[in-house]
């Protein structure tokens, strides 16, 4: 097991994205990137590809109800399906399974024991 920080991405879900795209630009002082709609409203925080560090992105979502959980944190993966097949073991659950984001690999959402919600990242 190599010890390092396998947190590769995070959601903020938002309840209006240009809303939160004003606050966080605003309270950063930062521009943040639209994505392609094909993967729903979300607007990206910058970063430095070849940099270490961590980003991610708001997430507009229609059923948006605030409470104390709105943020995904993606973990890194060779393959989501790998640690997909400990998490109920473990006793977590699989909320989504892996599924493709296009050209920017795959995902998979779970719930830990707490009833966290935390995402796989891989790109294969």
């Amino acid at each position: 097991m190599k010890n390092v920080n396998p947190v590769s991405w995070f959601d903020i879900n938002v309840s209006n994205l240009k809303n939160a795209k004003e606050f966080y630009e605003t309270v950063f002082n930062i521009k943040l990137v639209d994505f392609p709609i094909e993967f729903g409203k979300q607007s990206g925080f910058p970063f430095d590809p070849k940099g270490l560090n961590i980003t991610g992105a708001l997430v507009e979502k229609k059923d948006f109800a605030p409470n104390n959980n709105n943020t995904i944190i993606y973990f890194e993966s060779q393959d989501c399906t790998t640690e997909e097949n400990l998490v109920e073991k473990a006793g977590g659950k699989i909320i989504r399974s892996k599924i493709s984001i296009g050209e920017f690999g795959f995902v998979s959402i779970l719930m830990d024991r707490d009833g966290n919600t935390i995402g796989l990242y891989s790109k294969k």
